[in-house]
């Protein structure tokens, strides 16, 4: 359900004006927007809402069977409120529209309260400033609008965005402080704010942080976690550890060089993601999950803590499997006649061969075969592959794909 509360929620007054950190920059560039500019668009929200909407399902799979009932109308009444919002400030910048903003303030609450994260309705938001934008332009360069203003207008929809956005994380985080207690929400809400992307401005940042006894370190590592069992159990880590165990993917938030690092956490797989100042924690934890994903593939070790930055040419390599395959395929392509036996024999001295510089004998020592072999082998290579083995480029193409194919066999 998405009925208003009775009265004004936790969190709700500070942002309807908007305080968001950009609000000034974003009213600096409605006033220096024309306000003839409303009558342009106007005509065209019915439109546009529409499409938004259709796109939001098509994009968005997650939201299939969703937008419809009370949770479609109420995005479809949202994306034209948005629409009519922004097109009003293009005619007084300074004009406010609460009532309008509540129904943002409310989607944060709504998904908080069926126990979502809020990334699937920021990726909506984004999809939203997207086709507004393409049709925002399409209906200006028709319009005769010169390529400055135009400029102008998308700045000013990416940073309506980022205010839509800020009510909505508002409403999600004041509804987990109705569902938790008080020190422990704001450190939940905190860690959100860390991990949130695009990154929360700061001030919003050190203010948290305060609220939640916090002290915000220089630089910080995300943790992504995995239970070995079904039935882990919660750990204890401290104060010093923001923790999220409630969501499908648990992770956790920690100053770097946290005496938890070394430890590990009992019970759970962890991968430790690189070093990063607090604004881009987000990729660190990106990267921390693509190595759990990994390691259950067999790529990297399933050791009780993986370190990133132990394995950044694995996690390079594998960080686009589609385009990995066509390296793999298109690079070895020449082995492929080969029986699956033969390919194997192959490919272990061709990849030993281009590690060692062409050093026959320490192919021969590494390999256990006699030096010999290891001739007749690069022959059947050279016959193979021609003079591309003398390529630098493509001697280093082919030492990615070996070393992906070796891992993955």
């Amino acid at each position: 359900m998405l009925d208003p509360p009775s009265s004004t929620p936790v969190g709700y007054d500070s942002l309807t004006a908007p305080a968001h950190a950009d609000a000034g920059r974003a009213r600096r560039l409605w006033e220096l927007l024309p306000s003839g500019l409303a009558g342009v668009f106007r005509p065209k929200v019915a439109d546009v809402t529409g499409e938004v909407v259709r796109e939001i399902q098509q994009s968005l799979p997650e939201y299939t069977g969703r937008l419809e009932g009370e949770f479609g109308s109420t995005v479809a009444l949202g994306v034209q409120q948005a629409i009519h919002h922004f097109l009003d400030r293009l005619g007084n910048p300074a004009q406010g529209h609460e009532d309008r903003s509540r129904v943002f303030y409310q989607l944060g609450r709504h998904e908080m309260q069926q126990g979502r994260s809020l990334d699937m309705l920021q990726r909506a938001y984004r999809v939203g400033a997207r086709i507004a934008w393409r049709r925002t332009s399409s209906v200006g360069i028709r319009a005769g609008i010169p390529v400055s203003t135009l400029c102008l207008l998308a700045e000013a929809i990416f940073a309506y965005i980022d205010e839509l956005s800020a009510l909505s994380i508002a409403g999600y985080t004041a509804a987990q402080a109705e569902a938790t207690g008080t020190l422990q929400r704001r450190r939940r809400r905190l860690l959100d704010l860390i991990l949130a992307n695009p990154p929360s401005a700061p001030h919003v940042l050190a203010e948290c942080a305060e609220s939640a006894r916090w002290p915000l370190p220089d630089r910080v590592v995300a943790v992504a976690l995995e239970p070995v069992e079904d039935d882990a159990v919660v750990p204890a880590l401290g104060d010093g550890v923001l923790v999220n165990f409630e969501d499908a993917a648990p992770c956790l938030v920690a100053p770097h060089r946290s005496p938890v690092l070394a430890q590990g956490v009992p019970g759970w797989h962890a991968a430790v993601g690189p070093a990063t100042q607090i604004r881009h924690a987000s990729d660190s934890l990106r990267c921390a999950r693509r190595a759990l994903d990994l390691a259950r593939h067999g790529v990297l070790p399933s050791a009780p803590v993986l370190h990133c930055d132990q394995h950044l040419f694995e996690l390079c390599l594998f960080d686009d499997p589609l385009l990995l395959g066509e390296l793999v395929s298109a690079t070895l392509a020449p082995l492929a006649p080969l029986a699956a036996k033969q390919q194997r024999k192959l490919s272990e001295t061709l990849l030993v061969w281009l590690e060692a510089r062409g050093n026959v004998r320490e192919v021969a020592q590494r390999l256990s075969l006699h030096p010999q072999t290891v001739r007749s082998r690069l022959q059947q290579l050279e016959d193979l592959f021609g003079p591309r083995l003398q390529d630098p480029l493509h001697r280093f193409d082919l030492m990615l794909a070996l070393r992906a194919r070796r891992s993955t066999d």
